[in-house]
Order: structure tokens, then sequence, then C-alpha cells
């Protein structure tokens, strides 16, 4: 599969860094949540790879699970744009030579920007060079702002680049946006931001069989808890075993029978197997109808048939984001 572009000559001109003490030769370490792992995130780590490549060292990133705002308000479902399966995969897709995850509990909210610094950057990772975003904040508190990191950087012999913030019509690109757009149904706009197509990833689980009753079997998978993805009907691929093939999929509580449990359930066009529990990849390529109730299984079927071809014909249509399944 294509990975998404990156802009690292762009990224170089613009970031503001100090240069390392000669004889750290650890890797440079991409730091952040990279939930998403989108067109901005992509910025940064290709600024980490070139950088790794010009001192002839290893890049990796620095990331953290769950993610803090899990992590403070545990109570509140929280809408992860890739839980971790899927960031690790879109990470490891897009050039990342090694990912590091780092829990993120109290001592860690808890800990001071310098032992931030001494013990997970120097310490645990050796790092001769550091890559954050221009809003990264780290410590108790958030104390740790990108000007800190770099006074204590260099202070260590570590170089410290700070990449700026990389915009779309005019707005910056993040995670806040595509889920905003994810919300919305708008997955043309959280796609075009993300740089590749949202997916999700899954195993397939029974479900009450009545889409064969209706001439649609479905892989039913449930979705993680919090996701903000609007209730509707889209045009798909799933992929299992490194096959991938086209479909069109509910997302939603089914209200013409029992308005239960959201589920993801796709029809996988001219394919009779048995899915059931395997993990499977499921990529949104675009929006076709909100949810709706129907007066009959007759009504809905014939919508099922319309929602097909809308499905087929997107899927037909050229397309140069890249697949992450």
């Amino acid at each position: 599969m294509t990975a998404p572009s990156s802009q690292p000559s762009a990224v170089s001109a613009s970031a503001t860094h100090v240069a390392p003490a000669p004889d750290r030769r650890g890797p440079v370490v991409a730091i952040g949540n990279f939930d998403g792992v989108h067109r901005g995130h992509q910025t940064l780590l290709a600024n980490a790879r070139e950088r790794a490549t010009a001192r002839g060292v290893a890049s990796a990133v620095l990331t953290f699970e769950p993610h803090p705002r899990a992590f403070f308000q545990p109570d509140r479902p929280f809408f992860r744009i890739t839980p971790q399966a899927e960031k690790t995969r879109v990470l490891e897709r897009v050039g990342v030579e090694a990912v590091h995850v780092r829990a993120f509990d109290a001592a860690l909210a808890g800990m001071s920007p310098d032992a931030f610094v001494d013990e997970l950057l120097v310490g645990a990772l050796d790092a001769s060079g550091v890559v954050v975003g221009y809003d990264f904040h780290f410590g108790a508190k958030r104390a740790g702002t990108p000007a800190v990191l770099t006074e204590l950087c260099a202070a260590r012999g570590i170089r410290c680049d700070v990449v700026p913030v990389v915009e779309e019509a005019g707005a910056p690109v993040s995670s806040s946006a595509i889920r905003t757009a994810l919300s919305d149904g708008d997955i043309a706009r959280a796609n075009a931001l993300l740089g590749y197509r949202w997916f999700v990833l899954g195993e397939v689980r029974h479900g009450d069989k009545r889409g064969r009753t209706l001439g649609y079997p479905t892989a039913n998978m449930r979705l993680p808890e919090g996701c903000g993805l609007a209730h509707g009907i889209y045009a798909v691929r799933l992929a299992v075993d490194g096959i991938v093939r086209d479909g069109v999929a509910s997302f939603g509580r089914r209200p013409t029978f029992d308005n239960g449990a959201p589920l993801l359930e796709t029809f996988v066009f001219d394919f009779s197997g048995d899915l059931y529990g395997r993990t499977v990849g499921v990529e949104l390529a675009g929006f076709i109808r909100g949810e709706a109730r129907f007066d009959s299984a007759e009504a809905l079927i014939a919508q099922m048939d319309r929602d097909s071809e809308a499905a087929r014909a997107i899927l037909a249509a050229p397309d140069a984001l890249a697949s992450m399944l």
C-alpha cells in the first residue's frame, strides 16, 4: 500500500533546533499522543526521519497509552481516532522504525519537565534528537512547553526541533477537527486531513443474522466505547488476511428493528465466506446517507439496493488517498 506523503523539506526550513553534542548517537525521537497520525503528525515524523538519516541513527516514536484525556476523565467516553492497534499500524506504515509506548499514569502525569527529559529521553531512550509539535506540553500541570523542552535538551546535548502548525484551507490540521468531521459524517474531510482513509480493526462477532433474511448478510463489529462516528451508511472496504474487498456498511442502532447498541455491519460485495471470529479491517471511503427507520422490511431492502449501487460508484471513483488496510 502507498504510504501518506510527507513534507520534510518544509519542516526542516521552519523548525527550531539546538545542535546536539557530537558524541550522542541514540535515536531521534518524535514525541506525542499522535491520535489519528494525521498529516500534521506525518510532517513531524518526516522531520524526525530526516534528522535521523542525516546523523546516521534510527528514528523512533515515544507515545502514551491511555490518551491523557482518558486518564484524567476516565468516566467520560473519549472518541479515539486511532486506538492503540490502529495507531501502531499507521506509525509503522509511514516509516517509523521503532514505537515506544509509555504508560500514561499518575507518575508520568506528576513528573517534572526535568525528570521527563532525564528519565525518559536520556535514561530510557538515550535520544540524540527530539522532535515535537508547536503545541506539545508535558510534565506536571503541563509545565513543559516546546521552549522549556528546547532549553532542557540543549543543556544535555540533545537537538530539539519544534515543528510549526500544518494547515488545510487556512485551518490547523488537528485531531479535534478530524473527530468533528467523523461525527458529522464528513468522511471526505476527515480522510483529507488524515492523509489516508480512516479505518477500524476488530473481531467479527455473531449477531441476530437478520441480514441473511434480507439478502444482505453482514460482518458485525462493535466499535470502541466513545466512538463518535456518525450513524449512517458508508462505502467501505474490508480486509482480511491481506485481501481487500469492496462493500457497504451501516453504523448505528438499527431503528427499523431493535434500536440496540451501535454496531458496524458490513456487507461485502460478491463474497460468501465465513468471517466469524476473524479480525478484519474496515476503511471508510465515503458517506452515503444518515441512519433512518423504515416502515417495512421491503422498503428497507429497496433502500439497501440503492445504497449498494451508491457504494459501488464511490469505490469505483479515482482516489489518491493511502490505504492502511
